[in-house]
């Protein structure tokens, strides 16, 4: 029979992703079934599922540390922001529709029969299911047809663990306050709470732990250091990846209003050799890049004006004119070309607007979305890929005919008769040691090689780590069996 256990957190950020995928391989490096979980999800940076369905990167990390492949059931409701006030609706890994802010708050209690389905699917293959929450569910404004914290909770029976985040400071005020606003029977869902993010000696704050538990009633799980390789894992947000000045060779990264699947990122941001430089807005790209990346988009259209509205298009014809290397990926790839269309308003309203021109291509917004794993070749250094496509829109023009990349028997990218500029919809490329090293070297960079070696050697480390500073056995205990059947 399996158990379950949830962990929430006291805000954004708090690291529950990361106390997630710690303990599916803590878990699983005791011998046990473990599968990860979370009923909503919203992020555009999604990975692709063996079956050929969107979950949140952050679950398939999760499922790589517990030694499973990814499965839609792990997100069943994923949002993917589209404007400011509306997102995409993706159930178990396709898209439903396009709902607006107010609409999801109305009908979201409309999917929890799904997100039941899926969870307790997983529980039937699992010993153990670790729950991961979203946001905080001390927003109580938001309490009333929730499915992401104590409305599943309370629907699926599953004990909660909250976790503060001492690093942003307040963590009892965020523990104690938490409980003050929650409703009992949602306060009665805490088994425990912890700490995370302590730097320094956590016995330090062995007194504040007791403030804790007199004032809430629950027991403390412990206290989490500062996990300092956390940034070798790769980032769900934009705002996580780790920027790590000095390396000989910079490659800026534009960051795109609706910036989507910039996973593509991790493994150059691990590299030695490299500077990744995240430009804001506000910022110029610079001179000195020897690489401008445009990474994914969820709105191809919007984020190619925001990118026109900073200026960028000026200062990328610039960085071209000086010889230096343009690689766009999905969005940033139709960015690229000579005319980017949205005829049926896929994206947006409908509109056909003017490329940056700097690959003699086009590209029209299509119903059909193209979704799957896939088996790519770089014939220049003969090295095998793994990547995924998760895209809208059909590329063609001459520059296709200079692909570099192939799947199949199927040309994939495009680039431009000096070489300098490429692009493709393949996500993932740079996790390949043999891409990336021949890549960099083209653009002057050397590369270091076993970056999967070093996700997988890191997500040893953060369950060492759980396993010293928390009291895994008793967190055992506090999981409560799963009916079956």
């Amino acid at each position: 029979m399996a158990r379950a256990l949830m962990i929430q957190g006291t805000g954004s950020n708090a690291g529950k992703s990361m106390i997630v995928a710690g303990l599916a391989r803590a878990f699983a490096n005791r011998g046990l079934r473990v599968r990860p979980f979370k009923p909503q999800n919203m992020s555009n940076n999604a990975a692709v599922t063996p079956e050929g369905g969107e979950i949140g990167r952050a679950q398939a990390l999760q499922a790589r540390a517990a030694r499973v492949a990814p499965h839609v059931d792990m997100n069943p409701v994923l949002l993917k922001p589209e404007s400011e006030t509306g997102a995409q609706i993706v159930l178990r890994g396709q898209r439903l529709a396009h709902w607006e802010a107010r609409q999801f708050t109305g009908r979201r209690q409309s999917l929890l029969p799904q997100v039941l389905e899926s969870f307790h699917r997983l529980a039937a293959q699992a010993d153990l299911v670790v729950v991961e929450g979203a946001g905080s569910p001390a927003e109580v404004n938001l309490r009333a047809g929730d499915i992401a914290n104590m409305g599943f909770a309370r629907a699926a029976g599953v004990p909660v663990i909250l976790m503060g985040d001492i690093d942003r400071g307040g963590v009892i005020a965020q523990l104690v306050g938490t409980q003050a606003v929650l409703a009992p029977e949602d306060a009665a869902m805490i088994a425990s709470f912890a700490v995370n993010k302590f730097r320094g000696d956590p016995r330090l704050f062995d007194g504040g732990l007791r403030v804790v538990e007199e004032a809430t009633g629950w027991p403390s799980l412990g206290v989490v250091p500062w996990f300092e390789p956390a940034w070798r894992l790769p980032a769900e947000d934009v705002l996580d990846l780790v920027q790590r000045p000095g390396g000989a060779v910079k490659i800026a990264v534009p960051c795109l209003p609706r910036i989507a699947n910039f996973d593509d990122l991790d493994p150059l941001v691990a590299e030695p050799g490299v500077e990744v430089q995240l430009i804001r807005r506000g910022q110029p790209l610079p001179g000195d890049a020897a690489l401008v990346l445009i990474p994914g988009s969820k709105s191809t259209i919007a984020d190619l004006a925001a990118f026109r509205a900073e200026g960028w298009d000026i200062d990328l014809a610039a960085h071209v004119r000086r010889g230096g290397h343009v690689l766009g990926l999905c969005g940033g790839y139709q960015m690229l070309g000579r005319q980017v269309s949205d005829p049926e308003g896929l994206e947006g309203a409908p509109s056909s607007v003017e490329g940056l021109g700097l690959l003699d291509v086009e590209t029209v917004m299509r119903p059909a979305k193209r979704l799957g794993l896939v088996q790519a070749h770089h014939p220049e250094s003969d090295t095998a890929l793994d990547g995924y496509e998760i895209h809208l829109g059909e590329t063609t023009g001459p520059d296709c005919g200079r692909a570099w990349l192939s799947v199949g028997a199927r040309a994939e990218g495009a680039s431009s008769a000096s070489g300098q500029v490429r692009g493709s919809y393949l996500h993932g490329l740079f996790a390949a040691d043999g891409f990336r090293a021949a890549y960099l070297a083209g653009i002057g960079a050397a590369s270091q090689p076993g970056y999967e070696t070093g996700v997988e050697d890191t997500l040893d480390a953060l369950a060492a780590h759980l396993e010293a500073h928390l009291d895994l056995d008793h967190l055992w205990t506090l999981a409560r069996e799963m009916p079956t059947g």
